[in-house]
């Protein structure tokens, strides 16, 4: 939404499943990755790394069915299958790539905001700490 847009829970219900779809770890790296060009799902898989055979076929359905890819099979032994972006797909990559940017300017920030964050987490809970009880401490 630009800035002065009033919040219409209408349209919220309609973008909030695209944004889980887009703001999903492995779509992005899908994305990134099919910016490259068509891949075979087997190629996907091992550039994506770490992404189990069934998160990358429910993500790659995922994006099929948002328009975001194309699935084509060629009728081979064994049947080969190329996943491609749409239009709508590359024009994706470039927010993404923005996304990255920025992240890329402002992980140390991140980094420090975060360890700040866990360290007064860690003081307030050990002051929040019961204190032992008398006659716990193995004295009589």
């Amino acid at each position: 939404m630009e800035p002065g847009h009033k919040h219409v829970p209408g349209e919220c219900s309609r973008i909030a499943p695209v944004l889980s779809r887009i703001g999903d770890k492995w779509t992005i790296l899908v994305v990134m990755l099919l910016g490259d060009g068509p891949m075979r799902f087997n190629e996907l898989r091992r550039r994506v790394g770490g992404i189990s055979q069934r998160m990358l076929t429910l993500t790659v359905r995922g994006l099929e069915r948002d328009g975001f890819l194309t699935r084509t099979v060629f009728p081979t032994i064994p049947p080969r299958v190329d996943y491609e972006l749409t239009p709508l797909g590359h024009s994706l990559l470039t927010p993404i790539q923005q996304l990255g940017s920025w992240a890329m300017q402002n992980i140390d920030l991140i980094e420090d905001a975060q360890r700040s964050f866990d360290h007064a987490s860690e003081r307030d809970a050990a002051a929040k700490a019961p204190l032992p009880a008398a006659g716990m401490n193995g004295f009589k």
